[in-house]
Order: structure tokens, then sequence, then C-alpha cells
């Protein structure tokens, strides 16, 4: 009953997303610039996330969640002192024309460095039993790129940079707009090392 509850609460979230219009999307995309790229790929800064590809409902709820945490003083949604004030001004309307546009675009591609292949796979496909650390393919699929219905964000050939501070926010507690505190529970069990090697697998898991 719980997995149809949040399926059901999914669906319902999904059904109040505006549409969004891509050509919109790129005339609004230039405050965007500076930071993820006039590709969204991020190239120059790789701290920031890589935005193109990406699901058009995730990028949704992560502004959505930017605009929530200004509102609420930081109670709510995710916390972000930059993205929150440049999401504050911005509609629904101007979310999902973003979201669009985004989404519309080809992630730049991405490698995994050799020395993160061989730990990376096991801990991204079986995870530690011993530690109780769940698979990162359980949600995230097994090329790394989610699933737009259920929210869950493609990750395959995001920066390690920005997957790594993620995870460390995760763990800490300062990052918690995931669904049902899903990713806040594994990162807690993750070590630095662990951390840092998922952040580099995942960048040529595609």
């Amino acid at each position: 009953m719980k997995k149809l509850a949040l399926i059901l609460s999914l669906l319902a979230s999904c059904s109040v997303w505006a549409q969004g219009n891509i050509e919109a999307g790129k005339v609004k995309s230039q405050t965007c610039v500076a930071c993820h790229g006039a590709d969204g790929s991020s190239s120059i800064l790789p701290t920031y996330p890589k935005l193109a590809g990406q699901h058009a409902g995730y990028l949704q709820k992560q502004l959505q969640d930017f605009k929530l945490a200004m509102a609420t003083s930081g109670k709510q949604g995710r916390n972000d002192p930059v993205m929150g004030g440049m999401a504050m001004p911005l509609t629904e309307q101007d979310i999902a024309d973003l979201a669009a546009y985004y989404a519309s675009l080809p992630i730049s591609e991405n490698t995994t460095p050799d020395n993160a292949v061989e730990i990376g796979e096991v801990l991204y496909n079986a995870g530690d039993s011993e530690r109780g650390i769940t698979a990162c393919i359980a949600c995230h699929g097994p090329r790394g790129n989610g699933t737009s219905l259920s929210g869950f964000p493609k990750i395959s050939g995001q920066n390690a940079e920005y997957i790594e501070a993620q995870l460390v926010k995760f763990r800490d507690g300062s990052r918690g707009n995931d669904m049902n505190a899903m990713m806040r529970d594994v990162a807690k069990k993750l070590s630095d090392d662990d951390i840092a090697i998922l952040s580099a697998y995942v960048g040529g898991l595609h």
C-alpha cells in the first residue's frame, strides 16, 4: 500500500506541472549560461551540475524546491543561496520552459577514470550488504539514466565534482529534498572514499 500511495503521489505531482515550451526556455536560459554554460553542460565550472539531458520533471522540482527554501527560510525545499536567488523571480511557466529546454539538449560526454571502474562498478550495481548500502542501480538504472516518472534523476555523464558535493550534503543533512529521505539514508552510510569513487564512476556510465 505504501508503494501504491507513493506512485499515486508521484503521478499527481506530475499532473500539476505546467507544460514547458522549449523555445521560450532557450530565451529564458540566458541568465543560466554563466554557471551552466551555453549548452547546459557546465564544462567550465564542474562544481555546477550539467542540466542538459536531465529529466524535465526533475529540473522543475529542483527549481520549485529552491524557491520553497527561500520562502520558508530554509525550513523546507532545497537550500542554496545562489540558486534560491535565481529561482525566486521565476513563475511556474518559466520553470517549465527552462526545464523543457534543458531536457531537450544532449548531455556532453564524460568518462570514468580507470581507478574508479572496478570498485565503482561493484558499489553501483550491488551496493554493500554488510554496511547496509543500497545499490545505486535500483533507482538510477543500469546506465544511470534514472526515470522521469519516478523522479529519479539522470546521473550518467554528470560532473564528478557536483555529484560528490551532493552526496556529502545528503550525508550531513544539509540537503534534504530527496524523496522519502532515500538519498540521505544511503549517503549516511558512505565513506569519503565511497563518495569519491561513485562520483567518478557515474561520469562514464552512459
